[in-house]
């Protein structure tokens, strides 16, 4: 079930949806780290979802929440059914996608290519908000290619607010459509961070989460004091414990959870999976790998868990002996008992 408003905290942090990467078993080892940040799924198509295998799509675990659906599509009837859909399987937010540059979202006609058309924008996300009662937010850059003024996400964001969104998740990089990849569109434009502080001046009864470039601690309390919250991606995928910390120092100061019982509580959700739906062992440990960066034995750690050999009959208990492999831990980093 959808969580009620009142249970909802701010979406001061929020994990990126990452293609092939913010599966839900990503999502349940990140909640785990980080009680109140917002989890997104990957982009799913809306096509996938109409002429889909659903379940496979929309399937989550209650542990998950909050956590918000992102959609990929351009015609408002499908997205509002891809919104009903949403509510029925109990997401607490639905999001479309405005920024991805990719040419296959391209030839959709969805993603950053949307920006030209705010008009669109607009009447997806009325009838996202018609069809359900879940905020509807989006995901969007400050511009593309080599569209570099101010009016052009301003005009695209109040256009937009017009049909009911009130949150809007920024990209301060500008979406290039041709001529580089989506790996070079997260590194070569470059972020300017004060566009998104600039809309939330301009634009202060809404809700305003900057994404782009965030990688350590003091930028993310930086960027705070000028949005309502951030939007993490790569970062939070490859160096997870730093969930732990961002967790503390944006809701809760004494949060301090050790990362032996963490993979003790990873192994139950394994077990768990393993009974009711088959799952392999890999499908949940490939997204852990990064757990014990900057510990002694942590390349021994990664070599088990990535083994085949190690994974072809594993099963939950993989993820122990994986953590038994790392060295006795600095003082002060976390208690090496599981």
């Amino acid at each position: 079930m959808t969580l009620p408003v009142s249970a909802l905290p701010p979406r001061r942090l929020t994990v990126a949806p990452m293609l092939d990467w913010t599966d839900r078993h990503c999502r349940a080892f990140h909640r785990l780290l980080a009680p109140s940040a917002w989890l997104y799924t990957e982009m799913v198509t809306t096509g996938a979802l109409l002429h889909g295998d659903v379940p496979r799509h929309l399937r989550f675990n209650p542990c998950e929440y909050p956590v918000a659906l992102q959609l990929g599509g351009s015609e408002p009837k499908d997205l509002a059914r891809c919104a009903e859909l949403a509510q029925e399987w109990g997401y607490d937010e639905v999001n479309l996608n405005c920024g991805c540059p990719s040419e296959r979202v391209q030839k959709g006609a969805f993603g950053a290519c949307l920006m030209n058309e705010p008009q669109l924008v607009a009447d997806c996300v009325q009838a996202m908000r018609e069809a359900c009662s879940l905020p509807v937010s989006v995901k969007h850059r400050i511009g593309i290619d080599r569209i570099e003024d101010y009016a052009f996400v301003r005009d695209f964001i109040a256009r937009v607010e017009q049909a009911g969104c009130s949150i809007f998740i920024v990209h301060a990089r500008n979406a290039w459509l041709k001529g580089l990849s989506p790996k070079e569109n997260r590194e070569v434009p470059p972020l300017r961070y004060e566009v998104v502080h600039q809309l939330k001046r301009e634009f202060p009864h809404l809700e305003i989460l900057l994404n782009g470039g965030l990688c350590d601690t003091a930028s993310i309390l930086e960027q705070v004091r000028h949005v309502d919250g951030v939007m993490i991606g790569r970062e939070a995928y490859q160096n997870p414990w730093a969930l732990v910390e961002w967790q503390r120092v944006l809701y809760d100061e004494h949060w301090q959870p050790e990362r032996g019982p963490i993979l003790a509580e990873l192994a139950k959700y394994c077990r768990a999976e393993r009974e009711e739906h088959g799952t392999p062992i890999r499908a949940v440990v490939r997204h852990i790998l990064g757990l014990a960066n900057g510990l002694p034995g942590a390349k021994r750690f990664r070599q088990i868990l990535s083994d085949p050999n190690e994974l072809r009959d594993a099963d939950e208990s993989l993820l122990l002996r994986a953590w038994a492999a790392v060295g006795p831990l600095p003082e002060g980093k976390d208690s090496h008992k599981a």
